[in-house]
C-alpha cells in the first residue's frame, strides 16, 4: 500500500510540473479578449483546465509586470473588477509560444508513439 501511495504522489507531483509549463500559454491564449480574474478562471475551467485562484491571480499580476498584459479597474455591478487583456508584446509572445508549442507537441507525439 505504501508503494501505491508513493507512486500516486510521484505521479501527482510530475503532473503538476507538466501543467505548470502550460498554464502561462493557456492564460495568454484566453486574454485576446478582456477578462477579469474570475471570468478567466471560469472560462479555463469550461475548456477543461482548472486553475486555482492562488495560482491564477499572482500569475496575471506577474504577466502584467512583464509587459505581457494590460489591466484596467472598472466598477460594474457595484463591484470593482480588474480587467486584463493581452498587450501588443503579449500578442507577439503568444504567437511565438504557440509556434514553439506546436513544434514541441509534434516532437512529443513522435516520441510517445
Amino acid at each position: 500500500m505504501i508503494k501505491d501511495n508513493t507512486q500516486a504522489e510521484l505521479k501527482e507531483s510530475l503532473n503538476q510540473e507538466l501543467r505548470r509549463g502550460t498554464v502561462v500559454l493557456a492564460v495568454l491564449s484566453q486574454l485576446k479578449s478582456e477578462h477579469y480574474g474570475y471570468s478567466l478562471k471560469r472560462r479555463l475551467e469550461e475548456k477543461g483546465l482548472a486553475i486555482d485562484e492562488g495560482t491564477l491571480y499572482p500569475l496575471m499580476r506577474r504577466l502584467e509586470s512583464q509587459g505581457l498584459l494590460t489591466s484596467e479597474w472598472r466598477l460594474e455591478d457595484a463591484r470593482p473588477r480588474r480587467y486584463y487583456r493581452l498587450s501588443k508584446l503579449g500578442s507577439k509572445v503568444l504567437d511565438e509560444l504557440r509556434s514553439d508549442w506546436d513544434g514541441l507537441a509534434t516532437i512529443m507525439g513522435e516520441l510517445l508513439k
